[in-house]
Formats: C-alpha cells, sequence, structure tokens
C-alpha cells in the first residue's frame, strides 16, 4: 500500500491537533516511512491502523468531515442495504443513508443505455485530506458493493476530481487501470447490466464481515497481495500458453498444497487469478488495440473464440465486441482525457 494512503488518513489526527505516532506503533508502521514517499506499508498493518483511527476519533471518516461518522455508522449502512434485493437497490439506499451522515459529499447513481455511473461531488469544500477523502469514500463503496453481490465488480474507468497523484499507480489495484484525472467530479463507470445482481449476503454472512470492519475493506477485491501477484506474473509471462496450478508451483517451488493454501489465504484462488489476469488483458486489447477478438482469445490461450466469448460474458455481462463497442461510444476508450471519457456531461 502506498504510503500516502497512510498520510492521508492521519490527515485528521493531525489537524485535531493529536499525535500521529502511538497509533502507527499500535499498527507496527514505522512513523519514519513517511517522509519517503515511495514506501509501501503492509496492507494489514494499514488496515489495522485504519481501525485504530477511527476507535481513537470515535470517528469512521477520520476527522475529515463536517460532521463525525460515529462508530458504528459502517454496521448500520451495511444492515440497511443488506435485505436489498438487487445492487442497484443497495446502491439507492446507500446514496440515501450518506446523504443523511455525510452532507459534505453528495453521491448519485446514473445510468445511460449500457452504461452506470456511480458520481461522487464536493457538496462542500473539504479541507482537510480532500483526495484521501474521495479515495475513502469510493473504496469504502465499490468494496462493500462487490462484497454483497459477491464479485469484484469491474469499473470500466474511474474520473478523479483532483491532479494525478505520485501514487496513482496503486489506483489499478484498487479501482482500474483506466484513471482520468482533473475532472469536475469522481465518476466510477461500469456495465449497467451489474445493477441487475442479486444481493448474496444474509446477517450471517454479515456478522462475519463485521469483524475487523470498516478497515477489512482495504484487503478484499485487491490485486496486490504478495502470492496473488507472484502466480499472476507466472501466468502472464506464459501467454498464450495456459499453466496449469502445478506448473506454476514448481515454477515458484512450492507444492500445489502449499501454494492453494496460500492464495486462500489472501483471499484468492488460481481460478480466481487466472480469470482475473485474462479479464484485465482482455480489456485492455479491447480497449487500447484494433485487434479482433479472435486473435485476443489466441494471445490469452482460449482454444478458441467461443471459449472466450463465454468467459467475458461471465466477467462483464456482456459480448467482447460489445464492450468494445461500449468503450467507444463512452469517449474513445482509455485515450479519452477528462470527464467526457468517463461519464455523462
Amino acid at each position: 500500500m502506498a504510503v500516502a494512503f497512510v498520510d492521508g488518513m492521519l490527515a485528521g489526527l493531525r489537524h485535531a491537533g493529536q499525535a500521529t505516532e502511538p497509533l502507527l506503533e499500535r499498527a507496527h508502521i514505522p512513523a519514519e516511512v513517511l517522509s519517503d514517499a515511495s514506501a509501501r506499508v503492509p496492507i494489514d498493518r494499514y488496515a489495522e491502523l485504519y481501525n485504530l483511527i477511527n476507535h481513537e476519533l470515535d470517528d469512521e471518516g477520520f476527522g475529515l468531515f463536517s460532521v463525525p461518522l460515529r462508530a458504528g455508522t459502517f454496521e448500520f449502512l451495511c444492515r440497511s442495504i443488506i435485505t436489498a434485493p438487487t445492487l442497484a437497490g443497495a446502491i439507492e439506499r446507500s446514496i440515501r443513508f450518506l446523504r443523511l451522515v455525510l452532507p459534505d459529499f453528495a453521491v448519485r447513481l446514473d445510468s445511460r443505455q449500457e452504461l452506470a455511473y456511480l458520481v461522487i461531488t464536493e457538496a462542500r469544500p473539504l479541507h482537510i485530506g480532500r483526495v484521501f477523502a474521495f479515495e475513502w469514500l469510493l473504496r469504502l463503496l465499490h468494496g462493500l458493493f462487490s462484497w454483497l453481490v459477491g464479485r469484484g465488480i469491474v469499473l470500466d474507468s474511474v474520473a478523479f476530481p483532483y491532479p494525478r497523484p505520485e501514487h496513482a499507480d496503486d489506483y489499478a489495484l484498487i479501482y482500474t487501470a483506466h484513471s482520468i484525472f482533473d475532472a469536475e467530479k469522481l465518476t466510477a463507470t461500469f456495465a449497467a447490466n451489474l445493477l441487475e445482481l442479486p444481493i448474496r449476503r444474509d446477517e450471517t454472512a454479515l456478522q462475519t464481515f463485521l469483524d475487523g470492519a470498516p478497515g477489512k475493506l482495504t484487503t478484499l477485491y485487491r490485486r496486490d497481495r504478495e502470492m496473488v501477484l507472484r502466480v499472476r506474473r507466472a501466468l502472464r509471462d506464459a501467454l498464450p500458453v495456459p499453466k496449469a496450478l502445478a506448473e506454476v508451483a514448481c515454477a515458484l517451488h512450492i507444492s500445489p498444497r502449499t501454494l492453494h493454501r496460500r492464495l486462500e489465504e489472501e483471499g484468492s484462488s488460481f481460478q480466481a487469478v487466472k480469470d482475473a489476469l485474462r479479464r484485465d488483458v482482455a480489456i485492455n486489447s479491447l480497449a487500447k488495440s484494433g485487434r479482433p477478438v479472435a486473435q485476443i482469445a489466441a494471445d490469452l490461450g482460449f482454444a478458441d473464440t467461443a471459449a472466450f466469448y463465454r468467459a467475458f460474458l461471465r466477467w462483464t455481462g456482456m459480448a467482447p465486441a460489445h464492450y468494445r463497442r461500449r468503450l467507444q461510444a463512452a469517449g474513445g476508450g482509455v485515450s479519452g482525457r477528462g470527464h467526457d471519457a468517463s461519464g455523462p456531461p
């Protein structure tokens, strides 16, 4: 995790004149890393610091907003949306909830043809940790919605309302590789048909989920875990030849059983890593190249175009050619700049 995210979390504490070193020490994060912009912090320590700050301030908004989000706010958000029938219903309930507790932001859900837009605007000037405030709220909502439907929601692109920060490379791991900056408002774009996904979590699952939340959200649906990254690199280097788990384990000098266990500990699986890699490469190829779908399928090691078609449909909810046309209609894919490339006017 880029140290800039840690710095953003601490902005409210500093503004309140409180010492940050004790909490950093309790989270086992050396205070000196804050002076090194290139430093990184293990995700589990970041999650621990997240919860420590929330507890210290009795504010799940880190002291960044005009009204504190008292401890328990996230739990009540979860309880207010878990009974929604679909993702669309959960998002709309979230928007109403946030309107009551977080007046500094205005959140809305728009849709146009085959695209959905989660839009976050600054209702009041954010004077403390503005960049982190936007990063935090999008991460909170994206992680929560992904958990509710039991799958990582693919964000086609996100426009951020500030200049590109030095730690923007991490955005590909947290949100999407297709990030745009200097926009008028934050706009996260995804396939509209995902709004029809059913909510798959119940009260029992919520009880488990709330253990370690909300900091726990930072560890979910990310692609920067150590073994996940090593497996991903091994699979990427082997393309277009598909590799089995045993072959990757051999290349990494560990047993298949150990590889399976390590991936499970990181909340993933061999198939999930393989699917995520193929999905990301496929989306990038469709967005940035004019290669035929059949060639992309071959580049990814699929036996035939039909198999790639079925997989892509499972990943994104639509056919590859359809996805490419949608990117073009949305503003030329990732080549566009500014707000128009990622959302409605």
